[in-house]
């Protein structure tokens, strides 16, 4: 069973890891053809700068999903109900953030690539999240996961209009975004199988707003 003092050490542990530990993604890189790597080889300085910026809002975004998940895992583990539900819960939103570990890794990845650079406010894009994705899971287990399920809802509509802006000839970046995408649509599924329920319209509403600003904010810092 996990103590409260378990709980908050893997917290930490993972906040840590998330912001200054490097990302090893436990499945490959999504890749392209060798002729269309090519292409993605001739963008120009501009294509490469838009890209850049592009896949930097991308690693805030999972930088992001890391907090709120842990956010959410930390309330399962603190909130009331069996230890066995609790326990359930929180690895059920730990699983989803495999995932979004792997998607931290091929953004970084890419933006290496692309000689670009993470946001310089990743610190306090995850104590934001943190915090919310606490409230979120502290509201209880069917709100929690309604909040993933719209989380990434908001998401797939955000990589949907991420593969519209992208440069045509980035391949690279393309496919990773894709496989994203495919990603977010099965957790929001599966949250929403296990019981998730439909918030309320101001709430979505103001998760549009707070992600609006961080990608507003994040496309430039």
């Amino acid at each position: 069973m996990t103590t409260v003092a378990d709980a908050l050490l893997i917290t930490a542990d993972n906040a840590l890891r998330t912001l200054f530990a490097p990302h090893r993604a436990a499945r490959p890189t999504p890749t392209v053809p060798p002729e269309r790597q090519a292409e993605a080889a001739q963008m120009t300085e501009g294509e490469r700068r838009l890209a850049g910026a592009l896949m930097r809002v991308n690693h805030v975004g999972e930088i992001c999903a890391q907090a709120l998940y842990t956010g959410q895992a930390l309330a399962a583990r603190l909130g009331p109900g069996s230890a066995a539900e609790r326990e359930r819960t929180a690895r059920h939103l730990e699983a989803a953030a495999q995932d979004e570990t792997d998607h931290l890794a091929w953004c970084q990845q890419r933006l290496d690539e692309l000689g670009d650079r993470r946001s310089l406010l990743c610190p306090l894009w995850y104590a934001g999240a943190l915090g919310i994705g606490l409230a979120a899971g502290l509201a209880g287990r069917g709100v929690s996961l309604g909040f993933v399920v719209e989380t990434e809802r908001q998401v797939e509509a955000h990589l949907d209009g991420h593969l519209d802006r992208l440069p045509a000839r980035d391949h690279p970046s393309r496919a990773i975004v894709a496989q994203m995408k495919e990603d977010e649509i099965r957790h929001a599924r599966e949250a929403q199988h296990a019981g998730g329920v439909e918030l309320p319209t101001p709430v979505k509403w103001a998760m549009r707003a707070a992600a609006k600003v961080m990608t507003t904010v994040a496309h430039r810092i």
